[in-house]
């Protein structure tokens, strides 16, 4: 059996039976591949922080890309290490690789990605006198691939340093997905901030609701029966328990229909495709060209979605119900988010009641209240395009409003009642 292919395990070896020269060389090859996951270690760390720092979402995925290919290389080396008997590698580098060095800092973006093109021409040149000196077949074999593979990552490189990034390898191979490119520059574009169709929108008007209805007939409730907190306790908490109940199934049914109506009119598109594509196809081409694509462009573009019928039935999908799967609520997130924050809300108007009753009661609980529903105005700006502190005040005039006009009609019937 050649040397290139044989297993070896060190604890097993007599060094004294072994050929002194073959030893030593075993040790050249060893130590060489174990420099070689090392170098491609670094470079996968390296290419990583100058991803997770480029602001162009193209630039990269393309750096992500080469990231992902450095560490392929690594483990090409680390399974021929195991091979041949050697022990695990580990990484001594840190987790930024070369990125945070002083020459890299100091030069900018450009500057680190002309260095990294520099050494994947070293890399070429080392592996290349590598493939002369090791004379190991296994080695040889993963020589030859990652050599392939840097000359591919020097030519990218150098599309990077020029303005424009490669989408594909000189294989065809793509470097650039379209789906990972627009999610990453959505991400990027809605980076810090939230989006109006996520829990937290629920959330934010679960709080709303729960604290302006049992506002109201804490404040009712309190006119009523001057304040008595026996009768404002009782009412508070079952109309929380009500609220939240409602909210949460409300809001359960809600998303649920509308995925199920989604999912309805999904299965009649892709009816009508199986039995008319060429209508079909037609009726999404003339879609895109009152958007104002031109005719032919719009044709070809239906034309190339038409090679996958699920992309042509996403398409027409997306045009005829103005919406996405991805934009659909997801009816146990909705369920739990309204209900519970429903419940916060309506908490508090009547935790003063559990301390005090009468007019200090009513007071405290008008104050809490107050302030609570400029906190939920303000914190509905996260979710709309208001400042906070003018959605806080129109929050609190609202309140106060509803308060007085709910205390106001306690009163009269309390007065009717005695």
């Amino acid at each position: 059996m050649a040397l290139g292919t044989r297993k070896l395990d060190p604890r097993k070896l007599d060094p004294r039976k072994l050929d002194p020269w073959k030893n030593a060389r075993m040790k050249k090859v060893i130590a060489s591949l174990a420099g070689n996951w090392q170098a491609e270690m670094t470079g996968y760390h390296t290419y990583l922080a100058l991803a997770d720092r480029e602001p162009d979402a193209m630039r990269a995925q393309v750096l992500r890309h080469l990231a992902q290919a450095e560490l392929e290389h690594a483990a090409l080396w680390a399974g021929r290490l195991r091979e041949l008997g050697a022990a695990e590698p580990v990484y001594a580098g840190g987790p930024m690789g070369e990125a945070d060095s002083l020459a890299n800092r100091a030069g900018g973006p450009m500057v680190a990605l002309r260095r990294l093109e520099i050494d994947e021409s070293r890399d070429i040149a080392r592996y290349g006198g590598q493939l002369k000196e090791l004379g190991d077949e296994g080695s040889i074999a993963i020589l030859k691939h990652v050599i392939e593979d840097e000359k591919e990552h020097y030519r990218e490189l150098g599309g990077l340093l020029r303005g424009h990034a490669p989408h594909s390898t000189a294989s065809g191979r793509p470097i650039v997905n379209a789906q990972g490119l627009l999610d990453e520059m959505l991400a990027r574009r809605n980076e810090g901030r939230t989006q109006a169709g996520s829990w937290i929108g629920d959330a934010v008007y679960g709080v709303n609701d729960g604290l302006g209805a049992i506002f109201g007939i804490v404040s009712g409730v309190s006119g009523a029966t001057a304040g008595n907190g026996h009768y404002v306790l009782l009412a508070g908490l079952a109309g929380m328990i009500a609220s939240a109940l409602s909210m949460g199934s409300g809001a359960y049914l809600a998303a649920k229909s509308e995925r199920e109506i989604y999912e309805a009119e999904l299965h009649r598109e892709r009816e009508a495709i199986a039995m008319n594509p060429s209508e079909a196809r037609e009726l999404l081409s003339l879609y895109y060209q009152v958007k104002g694509l031109p005719q032919e462009d719009a044709e070809r573009v239906v034309d190339h979605l038409a090679r996958d019928p699920e992309q042509l039935l996403k398409g027409l999908a997306a045009e005829r119900l103005e919406t996405g799967e991805d934009g659909l609520k997801v009816p146990w997130v909705s369920a739990v988010s309204g209900m519970l924050s429903t419940a916060v809300g309506a908490t508090i108007p009547i935790v003063p009641f559990f301390f005090m009753s009468g007019v200090p009661a009513v007071i405290a609980a008008a104050a809490i209240s107050l302030v609570a529903h400029f906190a939920v105005g303000a914190a509905k700006s996260l979710i709309t395009v208001r400042s906070w502190w003018s959605s806080g005040l129109e929050m609190t005039v609202v309140g106060a409003v509803e308060g007085a006009v709910t205390y106001g009609i306690g009163l009269w019937l309390g007065h009717l009642g005695a």
